[in-house]
C-alpha cells in the first residue's frame, strides 16, 4: 500500500482515529500535526487541491480519501489488499 498521510490536529478525535486505523491495520503513514507544524485549513487546501473544512484529511498517496469516515470505508475496501 502507498503511504497514507494524515493532515489533522493531536486534539482531534477522528484524526487519532485515523492515525489508531493505520497503526491497527500496519499501513505506512505521515502524521502532520498542523498545529505543531503551523498550518492552517487553506494551507492544507492549497496542498490537496480541495478546500478544507474539517480534519483529517487524508491521502493515500497522491489520492486525495477525504476525512475519516472516507478513509475508514476505503480501508474496509481494500482490506484484501493490505493482506497480502
Amino acid at each position: 500500500m502507498e503511504q497514507v498521510t494524515i493532515y489533522g490536529r493531536s486534539s482531534c478525535g477522528f484524526c487519532m482515529r485515523a492515525k489508531m486505523l493505520c497503526e491497527s491495520m500496519q499501513l505506512p503513514y505521515t502524521w502532520v500535526d498542523m498545529v505543531a507544524e503551523g498550518m492552517s485549513k487553506a494551507d492544507v487546501a492549497e496542498k490537496i487541491g480541495k478546500p478544507v473544512h474539517t480534519v483529517p484529511q487524508i491521502l493515500v498517496g497522491q489520492q486525495y480519501i477525504g476525512g475519516y469516515d472516507e478513509f475508514s470505508v476505503y480501508v474496509r475496501e481494500h482490506a484484501a489488499e493490505f493482506a497480502r
